[in-house]
C-alpha cells in the first residue's frame, strides 16, 4: 500500500512539473548543461550541484534550477518523503508558492506516517538562514562548505 502511494506522488510531481514551470515560474531558465557545472573546481557548489544532478540521471530543469540547488544543500534526497520535506523545510524557510502548499498539503495526506520528519524538516529551514531565494546560479563558483555554514548555522551539513 505504501508503494503505491509513493507511486501516486511520484506521479504527480511527473505531470504537475512541465506545467508548473511553464505557466507559473517566471525566471529565466539558467541555459547551464550538467557537463559544465562539472568542470567547476571539486569544493564549488556548481561542481555538487552537477554531480548531484550526473548521480540521480537528471538534468536542470528550465526555470527550475533552484529546486535542485535546495537539494545540494541540504542534503535531501529525490524520493518522495524526502521531496515532500524539503518543501516543508523550504516553508520554514519563508518560501511561499502554490506548488509548495500543494505539496506539503497533498503530501501529509498521502504520506502521512513521515509526519515526525515533515515537522523536523520544517524546523530545520525555520532556523536556518534564508536560503529559498538566493540567487544560485551567482553562486555556482562559491565554496559548498562555506556557502551551507552561512545557511545551516547551528547544524551540522
Amino acid at each position: 500500500m505504501k508503494t503505491q502511494r509513493k507511486q501516486l506522488i511520484a506521479w504527480l510531481f511527473k505531470i504537475t512539473q512541465h506545467f508548473y514551470t511553464k505557466y507559473f515560474k517566471k525566471n529565466e531558465p539558467w541555459y547551464i548543461k550538467k557537463k559544465h557545472l562539472l568542470q567547476f573546481p571539486k569544493e564549488t557548489f556548481g561542481y555538487h550541484l552537477g554531480t548531484f544532478l550526473e548521480k540521480n540521471g537528471f538534468d536542470l530543469i528550465p526555470k527550475a534550477e533552484r529546486h535542485d540547488a535546495y537539494h545540494v544543500m541540504t542534503g535531501y534526497n529525490t524520493n518522495e518523503e524526502d521531496e515532500i520535506a524539503l518543501q516543508f523545510l523550504c516553508f520554514g524557510n519563508g518560501k511561499r508558492s502554490i506548488y509548495l502548499f500543494s505539496v506539503i498539503t497533498i503530501g501529509s495526506i498521502i504520506l502521512p506516517e513521515y509526519w515526525k520528519y515533515y515537522i523536523k524538516s520544517y524546523r530545520i529551514g525555520k532556523n536556518a538562514n534564508a536560503f529559498y531565494n538566493l540567487d544560485y546560479k551567482r553562486l555556482l563558483d562559491t565554496s559548498i562548505s562555506k556557502l551551507r555554514s552561512s545557511i545551516f548555522i547551528n547544524l551540522n551539513y
